[in-house]
């Protein structure tokens, strides 16, 4: 084809996709729906004009459309890597890392059901292979949650249940592609009744390959951005390199799944590219990825569309019946995901709890598009595929895809109005009325003293101001005829403001960077939680979820199993410095929102409320305080590293703007403000390494530091450091209860912990020691033993205390005197105590 009537061709398709967006917009229809209705006519114009007697003026430009080279190596080797990548690079990973579950559980699941579903089916209506027919049902097994995620975000559906469909939908393609990959495989070396063992033989390879394949293509890949690490350009350049290059390894020279590779490699660089890119890199790289997508996205929708008269040429009567089944099947297999399979993870608390006009929402935007269309033009496209099959999976992919489009697509707006969801609830209606209200006098205020400021006519100001007045007297009465609102309403939702508030005050310091870019994801994920847990629980989910920011995790706890068994203490060295980060990040941030809660929140929701908010937030500062405290104990001197080193930020970010305001103002050249900036680049990034945090070094001054030792010498100290294993625990959490065999014993390094017994309650803290008389006196435990702050606790198994019992008196008097308080003979736990007392 030539490149001139080519390059025209494309250049209009960009026009038609440009005046899609703003026209379903005024159609009120799904993106997707239009991209494929003027897809369609394109097409169905281009054959039309070809074979029709009334003008071959046409003729040229009817060839070249038809003509063009769409082959299905196009759409899966150059589109569907863009799309995927992009999908998994703009996902917030560490809040899908919390609904892990049910998100695997759906994809995985409503592939395999989709699939049996459609399959059975259709080798029940027809005499088509068995194994055609699960080709059929892997290809329309994917799904495209663009138009349901897009109305829920417009009708402010919870962000998790979005999510959740989101990520969902992600997985959900892989496995189909996945699967169609498997199927087509037995269709072209022609075994029609494939069994289980055969497929579940190829599927470890499919996905181990390419998660391999994936994950080795990122850190390559990041590790050249590091290399060029002052060049952000060249960075996002390798970043495009990457999924196309990932793709081909798997499915060329790895013989795995290309999809998977592509899925991977985007999830590593979602999750280690913020700490290895700044923050201004990694937001420019999102967007090129996102224009690259939308493109993508555009162009494999009307190409395909394109297709679709071709495909349903040699449609037949009885074709139709077999589309109908497909369409009964495969919202069948939905149905039973979402009516099924969601209410029993939510019974099980894997899963938030799904209302049933959301899932009966999700279950009508569950549309087909453009993958589907893709992989049902691979199938007509092959060789090795019988003529037959080739013919009815295309029309019956293409007839589906059509039937969600058309039916779904343009219906489901109205069915989520039916459903009542796009209308706000009485609280938020309620709501929205005195925010009005309270804003209309804000602005009244501001505007007489801007007009005064302005010696403006007094007739104009006083005819604006009565206009003004007017409708400030109608919010009021809206506001005041509405029902009141609850407190227990207004502090949910006081909360989530004051959640969104530390959001953006984060994104603030993200912009100016005197936060480390490392940590940016793990702290916007810690305030995510807390809108979430608000939005959902009230206040206590957002005490819930602002204590989980405080504690120690599971990660954490494997980290420290590592180091104390296997002497790997370099996971446990890195989350412990992450802590101390977040920590003093968020003793930062909580300190600036006092006065969002006096000038935004009293205003809106009462001085209650406001001072109800004031008290969370000083439990809040509280509890990061005491996790500071905490380990500044356990690693003295580390924490005032850190502080100097945000210190050294902040002033170069003031640094920056002071030379930018210079250069605004003309007294420095271009020149000298590029040097300047370089140098501050070079400073920046030498203030952005973070100092080593030495573990053995700072357990071995932690335990200096506890009375109990201080009459060992340093061998002895040095030996004991070695020997103390050491344990982190949450508030509430168990160190052991009565009975339990007693082998260990405790000393508190950090924190606090409560001992019950007979009914006795007992504090004790820092430096002090537990749990060595029921070791001592060989009986299960009799009291039980709780954290009541984030503690770090020591312990010895018995016989290494034993041994420090026989050197050091210091700890010989503590039990001496702990059996004196518990009424118990020294000499029964301390041998020769008596005589040589």
């Amino acid at each position: 084809m030539d490149i001139i009537l080519l390059t025209t061709i494309v250049a209009c398709l960009f026009l038609v996709i440009g005046a899609s967006e703003p026209l379903a917009a005024r159609l009120r229809l799904p993106y997707a729906v239009i991209l494929a209705a003027l897809g369609i006519l394109v097409g169905g114009g281009a054959i039309f004009f070809l074979r029709t007697d009334l003008t071959d003026a046409l003729n040229p430009v009817a060839e070249a459309i038809l003509g063009l080279p769409i082959r299905s190596n196009v759409f899966l080797y150059v589109f569907l890597p863009t799309l995927l990548f992009q999908v998994t690079l703009g996902m917030n990973l560490r809040r899908m890392l919390d609904d892990w579950v049910p998100i695997l559980v759906l994809a995985v699941v409503a592939v395999v059901v989709a699939t049996l579903s459609v399959g059975y089916a259709l080798a029940f209506a027809s005499a088509l292979p068995i194994a055609v027919c699960f080709l059929v049902g892997a290809i329309v097994s994917t799904t495209d949650p663009s138009a349901v995620v897009g109305i829920f975000r417009s009708i402010s559906a919870p962000r998790r249940l979005a999510r959740i469909i989101e990520g969902e939908s992600l997985l959900n393609d892989a496995a189909a592609i996945a699967l169609f990959g498997l199927f087509i495989g037995f269709v072209m070396l022609g075994v029609p009744d494939p069994t289980l063992s055969d497929a579940l033989t190829q599927v470890p390879v499919l996905v181990a390959g390419g998660v391999l394949a994936g994950w080795i293509a990122a850190r390559v890949a990041l590790w050249i951005m590091a290399l060029v690490a002052r060049f952000e350009l060249a960075q996002i350049t390798v970043s495009v390199a990457l999924p196309y290059l990932a793709y081909i390894v798997a499915e060329q020279i790895v013989g795995a799944s290309g999809v998977i590779a592509v899925v991977t490699a985007g999830l590593t660089l979602n999750l280690t590219g913020p700490g290895r890119l700044t923050p201004v890199a990694m937001t420019k790289l999102r967007e090129v990825w996102d224009l690259l997508a939308h493109w993508a996205g555009a162009l494999i929708f009307v190409l395909a569309a394109l297709l679709i008269p071709r495909l349903l040429e040699e449609l037949r009567l009885e074709d139709l019946k077999l589309v109908a089944v497909v369409v009964a099947a495969a919202i069948a297999a939905r149905a039973v995901i979402l009516f099924g399979l969601m209410p029993l993870l939510s019974a099980l608390k894997l899963s938030p709890m799904v209302e049933r006009p959301y899932r009966v929402a999700i279950l009508w935007g569950g549309l087909r598009g453009a993958v589907t269309l893709a992989l049902a033009l691979a199938v007509t496209e092959s060789l090795r595929v019988p003529g037959e099959a080739k013919r009815v999976v295309g029309i019956l992919a293409t007839g589906f895809t059509l039937f969600t489009l058309i039916v779904q697509g343009t219906t489901l707006r109205w069915v989520i109005g039916r459903l009542g969801l796009a209308r706000l609830s009485p609280l938020d209606q309620a709501l929205s009325n005195q925010v009005v209200a309270v804003s209309l006098q804000t602005v009244r205020e501001d505007v007489a003293r801007t007009t005064g400021n302005y010696n403006l006519s007094h007739d104009i100001v006083r005819s604006e101001a009565k206009r003004f007045g007017e409708r400030l007297d109608e919010a009021v009465k809206a506001a005041e005829a509405e029902a009141p609102i609850l407190d227990r309403d207004r502090v949910t939702l006081g909360l989530i403001a004051l959640a969104g508030a530390e959001r953006d005050a984060i994104l603030d310091r993200i912009r100016d960077r005197t936060m480390s870019t490392g940590l940016t994801d793990r702290i916007l994920s810690n305030v995510d939680r807390l809108i979430e847990g608000a939005r959902s629980g009230g206040r206590t989910g957002y005490v819930r979820a602002s204590k989980a920011s405080t504690g120690y995790g599971r990660t954490f706890r494997l980290a420290v199993v590592l180091s104390n068994r296997l002497g790997v203490s370099a996971p446990l060295a890195r989350m412990t410095a992450d802590r101390f980060e977040i920590l003093l990040s968020q003793r930062l941030i909580l300190r600036d929102l006092s006065g969002f809660i006096d000038g935004r929140i009293r205003r809106i929701h009462g001085r209650r409320v406001a001072d109800l908010l004031h008290e969370l937030l000083a439990r809040r500062s509280e509890a990061v305080e005491t996790a500071l405290d905490g380990l500044r104990l356990q690693y003295p001197g580390y924490a005032e590293e850190l502080e100097r080193r945000f210190i050294r930020r902040t002033a170069l970010r003031l640094e920056e703007r002071e030379y930018l305001a210079m250069r605004e103002d003309g007294l420095i050249g271009a020149e000298l403000h590029a040097a300047l900036m370089q140098d501050i680049a070079r400073r920046r990034t030498e203030a952005e390494e973070r100092p080593r945090l030495d573990l053995a070094l700072r357990k071995a001054d932690l335990v200096r530091r506890l009375p109990l030792f201080a009459d060992l010498d340093e061998p002895a100290l040095r030996r004991l450091a070695r020997s103390l294993l050491t344990r982190h625990v949450n508030p509430g959490e168990v160190i052991f209860r009565k009975d339990m065999p007693a082998k260990s014993v405790f000393f508190i390094a950090t924190g606090a912990v409560e001992m019950e017994t007979a009914g006795h309650t007992v504090r004790l803290g820092r430096g002090e020691m537990f749990g060595q008389m029921s070791m001592l006196l060989q009986k299960p435990r009799r009291a039980e033993a709780r954290a009541i702050a984030p503690s770090t606790l020591l312990f010895l198994d018995e016989l290494r205390f034993r041994k420090l019992l026989s050197r050091s008196p210091t700890i010989r008097a503590a039990v001496r005197d702990s059996a004196l308080r518990r009424g118990i003979s020294p000499d029964t736990i301390l041998p020769g105590e008596a005589q040589a007392g």
